[in-house]
């Protein structure tokens, strides 16, 4: 993130003696992104970070691609075969080189930590509940909430509420959007969110537990690594490198005299792919304004949609959870008669997240027991 945070104590310089009340030495850590070059934390522990005493098998990751005709789809993921913990509860849905998209049932609190190797994510908190303990501390999320977690970074969720992800891995950093910033990476007057809003994590007391597992993600699969102690030990940290948290609910939609198109939408972009967000929103006002979007071809990308809460205006049939696939190289739009349906209306009330990919994307052979096969002939007049 581009803001400086501090939580514990620290020494007066980096990379020098930082004793406890005994003399013992903390161990200095650096977290760090392309190489000592861009953004990064110093962290300090009780016990050296480096500890493990165990290595697990390695446990791949099957992303198989359902090898369908090219159209578009609807995924009813309500009716998704998942449960378990934020980890094993994912079912993957969507993957190209640069992403992997998947969706959670979330019924059980983790036993284990986790830490993605080779990833940076976000988990989109549909519904639900929980605490998130990190290795930098705690954050209590909650529905609406977009969980930013970047690679690196070790963390265990405990479930209050069942929760539903939808979870977006990425090949590389999440930031806010590149048009919203200034040259030191403030958030400009007109982004439609600001630092004010973003939350960052509550430092807690080291643990000083023994033996911990940590599953680590790795580019194709998983492996456990058992460490010595607790790798939450630290007793201080600084730096521009966290995991942190924004709410749907805190987007300040930008909108115009006639329709807005999609980019005014955004909240976060990352290698390969932006993510934008639709919120309740006053509709345009020019005199003849169509407040549904016209019919588009996006010719360079690809376009995921989740849909949240509220009425979706420009499609039939939506349920919360629904997912629509509208890859490139076909157009797509409002369905019949939502054109008609939305001339004078005022508002907008809906929640939906949308994930644009620049390369194409794989549909899974997971995502075929949830596919709604009628869906492409949903634009025909009936």
């Amino acid at each position: 993130m581009p803001f400086y945070q501090k939580r514990g104590i620290t020494p007066d310089k980096r990379h020098i003696q930082f004793r406890d009340e005994n003399g013992n030495l903390y161990w200095e850590e650096l977290i760090s992104r392309e190489g000592f070059s861009w953004i990064y934390s110093n962290v300090y522990h009780k016990n050296p970070p480096t500890a493990v005493h165990k290595v697990g098998e390695f446990n791949p990751l099957k992303l198989e691609a359902w090898t369908e005709t090219h159209r578009h789809h609807h995924l009813t993921t309500h009716s998704l075969n998942s449960k378990g913990d934020a980890i094993s509860a994912r079912v993957p849905l969507f993957f190209n080189s640069d992403c992997v998209l998947y969706k959670a049932h979330v019924s059980a609190s983790m036993n284990d930590y986790y830490r993605n190797g080779h990833h940076d994510e976000i988990i989109f908190i549909h519904s639900g509940s929980g605490l998130l303990k990190t290795n930098l501390g705690q954050l209590n999320v909650a529905a609406g909430d977009y969980v930013v977690i970047p690679r690196g970074v070790i963390w265990q969720l405990d479930v209050e509420e069942n929760m539903k992800h939808f979870i977006i891995e990425t090949s590389g950093p999440v930031e806010t959007p590149s048009r919203y910033r200034n040259r030191h990476s403030q958030l400009l007057e007109h982004s439609p969110y600001s630092e004010r809003d973003i939350r960052t994590p509550d430092f807690d007391d080291p643990q000083t537990d023994g033996h911990m597992n940590v599953l680590v993600r790795l580019n194709s699969g998983y492996q456990m690594y058992a460490y010595t102690t607790h790798p939450c030990d630290l007793v201080g940290w600084d730096g521009y490198y966290f995991p942190w948290v924004f709410n749907i609910k805190d987007f300040m939609p930008i909108t115009g005299k006639v329709h807005q198109p999609p980019p005014v939408h955004q909240v976060f972009q990352a290698p390969g792919l932006v993510i934008c967000n639709f919120v309740p929103r006053v509709f345009d006002y020019h005199p003849e304004a169509i407040p549904a979007p016209y019919a588009h071809s996006n010719v360079d990308s690809d376009e995921i949609l989740y849909y949240v809460e509220g009425d979706f205006m420009s499609r039939k049939g939506m349920k919360e959870g629904s997912i629509t696939f509208h890859p490139g190289g076909l157009p797509h739009g409002p369905q019949p008669g939502k054109i008609q349906e939305s001339i004078g209306a005022k508002e907008a009330n809906e929640y939906a997240v949308m994930v644009d990919t620049f390369k194409p994307l794989n549909i899974t052979t997971a995502a075929q027991a949830v596919d709604d096969a009628d869906y492409p002939a949903s634009w025909l007049e009936k």
